[in-house]
């Protein structure tokens, strides 16, 4: 809508391509949605890498599990300070004195690469054994099993960042920040999010049992959640009128919820904006609560919608490089419509990229809660000979304007919280109060 009330005329848009490079998802935390498996992070598939490490197989002596690669191939800036015969010397008392051994040389040497990973002290950075590594890109297709939630690791304690719509963890009643304290009686206390993948996912049909701490109510809760296939239809849309608000009058305002920025995002979101331009609706909400993130790619397409060809979505900052500006690569198609962005706690990575670019543009207005604060960018770096990967943190975002999205997140311009009791009831405060500023104009 032009300044003087009247509409330009809009065409029809094109679905875009969705690209590899990933958010993570999304905290991820680690952000990730549990099959649990991994998620929401993020990353491409740089390449194989053929022959770097062998392990061999030997008796129980004092060359057991020795590796093909010897201490002389170790760069010399690694050697003066890395005594790597230690870490062979522990490897062998491990196998010729643990009492339970011989351990299997593939859960040692795994274990030394998640150790190794996890030694970053990052809580978004992971090694990815074979098999959570396979689960992990089948996961970004959009199908999985497990119950549905996003997880990370927040202030050392595992946090539900978002459970998915329709998911068996939300039926369950997970809510975003809910603490998680225990799983199936283990506890969590110093837990990394592979470790806690690992005891959540499970197949269809089983049961897992969490033990959670709800800080909005300050109590403790057991949940009990049945494992189910999750499909993940990341946008839906629908329209509201005066038969929801009677406030609306003759007003219509569409609705665009995107509940993760997956492979089949782009298509998606193109179809709800084809709607959109078609309906010519007096409003537009972007419902990004609870999104935890997803393909970097997806989300500068998202904001491109709104915003001018060449305008700034995001600026990348990677150590020791210049920032990475990701520019608006068409623009504008939604100039015009009147927007609310809806985030909450929940909302993470992508979402904060998406709500940013927006709110620093001037282009849309943000309501509802503080978003998650999780900037980090994320790639995963693989796969190996065996089928494994490191999903690493290897840069953070700052908006347009120049803030740090990373454990700031963004600030909405309208504050409203949507409390557990709201929840319950089925009342959504926050969506009114969207409705009420197309109405009102504040």
């Amino acid at each position: 809508m032009f300044p003087n009330g009247e509409r330009e005329s809009h065409m029809p848009i094109e679905h875009k391509p969705a690209s590899s490079f990933f958010l993570t998802r999304g905290f991820f935390v680690y952000a990730l949605i549990i099959t649990l498996t991994l998620s929401f992070g993020i990353g491409v598939i740089v390449g194989k890498r053929k022959g770097d490490v062998n392990i061999i197989s030997a008796s129980r002596s004092g060359d057991y599990g020795k590796v093909t690669d010897k201490e002389e191939s170790i760069p010399d800036y690694l050697s003066k300070d890395v005594k790597f015969r230690i870490f062979w010397d522990i490897w062998n008392e491990i196998q010729n004195t643990y009492i339970d051994g011989p351990v299997a040389e593939t859960e040692l040497f795994y274990g030394a690469l998640s150790g190794m990973v996890a030694g970053l002290g990052d809580p978004y950075s992971v090694y990815m054994r074979p098999k959570v590594a396979t689960e992990y890109i089948e996961e970004l297709q959009g199908r999985f099993e497990g119950i549905g939630c996003e997880i990370g690791v927040k202030n050392n304690i595992l946090t539900v960042v978002s459970p998915l719509s329709e998911s068996p963890a939300e039926h369950a009643g997970l809510r975003p920040a809910d603490l998680i304290i225990e799983i199936d009686g283990y506890s969590t206390d110093g837990i990394d999010v592979s470790e806690a993948v690992s005891r959540i996912r499970g197949e269809k049909g089983t049961t897992v049992s969490l033990k959670i701490y709800r800080p909005q109510t300050k109590e403790f809760l057991d949940i009990s959640i049945v494992r189910d296939t999750i499909n993940i239809v990341s946008v839906k849309n629908y329209t509201l009128d005066q038969n929801n608000y009677a406030i609306l009058g003759d007003k219509k305002i569409k609705v665009i919820k995107v509940t993760n920025f997956n492979a089949d995002t782009d298509g998606r979101f193109a179809d709800a904006i084809n709607n959109v331009l078609l309906e010519n609706p007096d409003g537009l909400v972007l419902d990004l609560r609870g999104n935890p993130g997803g393909y970097l790619d997806s989300a500068i397409n998202m904001a491109d919608f709104w915003l001018e060809q060449g305008d700034i979505v995001v600026s990348e900052r990677s150590f020791g490089e210049s920032d990475k500006i990701h520019l608006a690569p068409s623009g504008a198609v939604l100039s015009g419509f009147k927007t609310v962005v809806l985030i909450n706690g929940g909302s993470a990575s992508g979402s904060e990229i998406v709500a940013g670019a927006l709110q620093d543009h001037g282009v849309a207005t943000v309501v509802g809660e503080k978003s998650f604060g999780k900037g980090s960018v994320q790639r995963v770096i693989g796969d190996f000979e065996d089928g494994s990967a490191i999903k690493l943190t290897v840069a953070k975002w700052l908006t347009p304007g120049g803030k740090y999205i990373d454990h700031e997140g963004i600030k909405p311009d309208i504050e409203i919280e949507l409390a557990v009791e709201d929840y319950n009831d089925g009342k959504d405060p926050q969506m009114d109060r969207a409705i009420e500023f197309f109405v009102n104009g504040k």
